[in-house]
């Protein structure tokens, strides 16, 4: 195949891509001058060039390639949209922006650089992760979707926000109509539509207030809501809280009032919305938000503060009472269960079900293991065969990466075996417990099997 010869713009200067055609070690793969093994999928016709400074848009994974497996390291398509990243100055030759910069947009490559400077000079490791060294390389999967300069990003955005701005006052009266609101809005734009007016008293500066709260689009989309998990907000009146929509809102109401409240951007996210840690839209520029406002309670700040105490008082309670009953428990379930496992000298009951081949786990094996976590009462918190797909939990066993029942249980076990673990409390998550799902002081039941073992 005729491979086109092009010129790369990276950090400002030109560099001549020279291919090598007859000696790659890497099969299907030519060279540059620099050193960068590369394969095109798709050349495309586009003119458009990255240079520095260029905003990429892209998918990405990279991966490493040891005794010819792929392990990878990032995957943009784990992510709700695209990776994008600046192109920047290339720091040394052959590395992965003067790759970048190899691209035309709507190209589709593979480059393999070498592991060593990728996370030493690129990443800025302090040292090399394990399994790496001077020999290892790593491989870049790239679909190059978009170059922009900063203006064109910038005026790109602009053009956005500018088009939910004009939409936003008939978004407004489309929400009203189509819900037959009456409620007129105040001077500042906002709708409270009351559906309980409340019987309790006003809410006053100083005040803890305990509501349940969901958070919409304009258009219905459901963006946040305590009544997911059932844990209601408590937060002090007179300091600010979400949007100043919401601040005036929450003023006209009630211990027991519920109502719908609009808010338009000037008084919402504005002209900025609200982003998500990978720099997603969670509320787009200009945009109105719905907010459902119940509430559940009106406290003083003293009377707050004894809340507080006494729910301490009553959790330190119920944690002794747990510790006291411990062992008891776990001698019930060995008893019901018809367990003849000893304790290992840490309190630690191995039950096998299945023994494994080879050598066993230990300190310093990468390990995948499925699982499935119950209470002694049967109630199941966690497991890695209810995820879509099924999913194996990776861990380093010896690093304290799991709590220290798991370090020890799965190290007595070998590849394709499988065990029940009883785990008293000293070993799992103490007398702090664990979420909602695991009390303080509570004995745990694992009924895992060990997949794979590892170096790591």
């Amino acid at each position: 195949m005729k491979m086109k010869i092009r010129t790369i713009i990276t950090l400002g200067a030109v560099i001549a891509a020279v291919v090598i055609t007859s000696c790659s070690k890497y099969p299907g793969f030519k060279k540059s001058e620099s050193g960068i093994f590369y394969k095109y999928y798709v050349e495309s016709e586009d003119t458009t060039t990255v240079k520095e400074g260029s905003i990429l848009t892209m998918n990405l994974k990279y991966r490493l390639r040891i005794a010819d497996k792929d392990s990878v390291l990032f995957n943009s398509a784990d992510m709700p949209k695209a990776f994008e990243i600046s192109q920047a100055k290339s720091e040394f030759k052959g590395d992965i922006y003067e790759a970048f910069g190899m691209l035309h947009k709507g190209d589709s490559a593979t480059f393999i650089i070498n592991a060593n400077d990728f996370f030493t000079k690129t990443a800025k490791y302090p040292q090399l992760p394990a399994g790496i060294d001077s020999t290892t390389v790593i491989y870049f999967d790239v679909k190059l979707l978009n170059v922009e300069t900063m203006e064109q990003r910038q005026k790109a955005e602009t053009a956005k926000a500018e088009k939910f701005k004009s939409e936003e006052p008939a978004k407004i009266q489309a929400y009203i109509a189509k819900n037959k609101v009456t409620a007129a809005p105040s001077a500042t734009g906002v709708y409270v539509i009351t559906q309980n007016p409340g019987s309790g008293r006003s809410i006053a500066k100083a005040d803890f207030v305990k509501i349940n709260l969901t958070v919409s689009s304009i258009e219905g989309k459901k963006i946040f809501s305590t009544l997911d998990q059932n844990k209601p907000i408590t937060f002090e009146y007179g300091k600010p809280f979400d949007t100043k929509g919401f601040d005036e809102a929450i003023a006209t109401m009630k211990k027991g009032s519920k109502a719908t409240v609009v808010v338009p951007s000037a008084m919402g996210f504005g002209e900025q919305g609200k982003k998500d840690m990978n720099g997603q839209d969670i509320i787009t520029p200009f945009s109105p938000v719905v907010y459902d406002i119940e509430v559940l309670d009106l406290k003083t700040k003293a009377e707050n503060d004894k809340a507080i105490k006494d729910e301490e008082a009553a959790k330190k309670k119920a944690a002794a009472e747990a510790e006291a009953k411990e062992p008891s428990l776990i001698q019930q379930y060995i008893k019901d269960n018809k367990i003849t496992a000893k304790p290992t000298a840490s309190g630690l009951y191995f039950i096998e079900k299945v023994a494994g081949k080879g050598a066993k786990a230990k300190a310093g094996n990468k390990v995948k293991v499925h699982y499935t976590g119950k209470l002694l009462n049967g109630k199941v918190f966690d497991s890695s065969l209810d995820r879509k797909p099924a999913t194996p939990f990776e861990f380093t066993i010896g690093q304290g990466q799991v709590i220290p029942g798991w370090d020890e249980g799965i190290a007595m076990m070998s590849a394709g075996g499988k065990a029940t673990l009883l785990i008293p409390s000293k070993l799992g998550y103490g007398a702090q417990g664990a979420g909602n799902d695991i009390p303080a002081y509570s004995p745990l039941v694992f009924e895992v099997e060990l997949l794979s073992i590892s170096a790591k």
